[in-house]
Parts: C-alpha cells; structure tokens; sequence
C-alpha cells in the first residue's frame, strides 16, 4: 500500500504540476490577449485617425478642385457676357448704320432740298397766275377738223360788239 499511495503521490503531484503548468500558460495567453486588446485599441485609432487624414486630404482636393471649377465657370460667365455685349453692339450699329446709310444713298442732299423747295415755290406761283388767267379752261379737240374749242358757262352774260366773247366755264 505503501507504493500506491507514493505512487498516488506522485501522480497528483504531476497532476499539481500540469495544472500549475495549464495555469501559467492561461495566465500567458491572456496576457497576451490583453496586449492583443491593447494593440486592436490602439490599431483602431491608427485607422480613425489615417482614415480622418485620408478623408480631410480627399475633401481638400476636392474643394480645390470645386474652387478652380467654379472660377472655370464664372471666366465663362464673363467671357459669355462680353460676348452677348459685343453682339449687341454689333447689332445695334448695323441697325443704325444700314438705314443711315440708305437714307444718305436714296435721300437727295439738303441743298438738293433747298433748290427743289425753291423750285416748288416758283412752280406753285406760276400755277396760281396760270389759273387766274384762265389755266382751269377746258380745253379739246372738236369736230372733224378737231378745231380748239372750251368749255363755256352759257348763263354768264355775252361780250364784245357782236356778242361773241363767252366767259370760260370756272371763272
């Protein structure tokens, strides 16, 4: 009995000795874990952090990229404008120059004007003396021999020695 009990002995005391072994290896795997832990936390914030730089990097670019867009757009703006205003004028002084133009080319001169006012002030003279001495008589051709002949206002009195002078029909 004596050998079972040493024997049980040394069994429980590798029993002991493994148990003590089991626990210094769990005490190493969780110490490890517990430095894993640590190094995930830490590795966590490395990639917020990256990830932050990564981002605001990208955000700069594009707000630059934003930035020279929009200036890209408003030099068009600008350069649209100048156009439309330069067409406008462009426009607009064809439409003046066009009719001006005509009107110098087809219109006679203000001394061209001058001389025919003149021109029709004597006319207008002439007509109103040619109408006081007789220029509203009727005046045709009569008969077979297509004699001159005028129009005469047959209730107005006669004259002349022989009564043969008539008063033309208007006056």
């Amino acid at each position: 009995m004596n050998e079972h009990p040493q024997g049980l002995d040394t069994d429980t005391m590798k029993f002991g000795l493994l148990m003590e072994s089991a626990q210094a290896h769990q005490r190493l795997a969780e110490a490890h874990l517990e430095k894993l832990k640590a190094h995930t936390q830490d590795l966590d914030g490395v990639v917020r952090d990256e990830i932050r730089r990564t981002l605001i990097a990208e955000l700069s670019a594009v707000t630059a990229e934003s930035a020279r867009a929009a200036r890209a757009l408003q030099d068009m703006k600008r350069t649209a404008n100048l156009r439309a205003v330069l067409w406008n004028v462009g426009i607009a002084f064809l439409c003046t120059a066009i009719p001006t133009a005509v009107t110098t080319w087809v219109l006679p001169s203000p001394a061209t004007i001058a001389a025919l006012r003149t021109q029709q002030a004597t006319l207008a003279q002439n007509v109103a003396r040619l109408t006081l001495q007789g220029g509203k008589a009727e005046w045709r051709r009569c008969g077979e021999d297509a004699r001159l002949c005028v129009r005469v206002d047959r209730g107005a009195p006669v004259y002349g020695e022989k009564a043969d002078f008539y008063i033309v029909k208007g006056y």
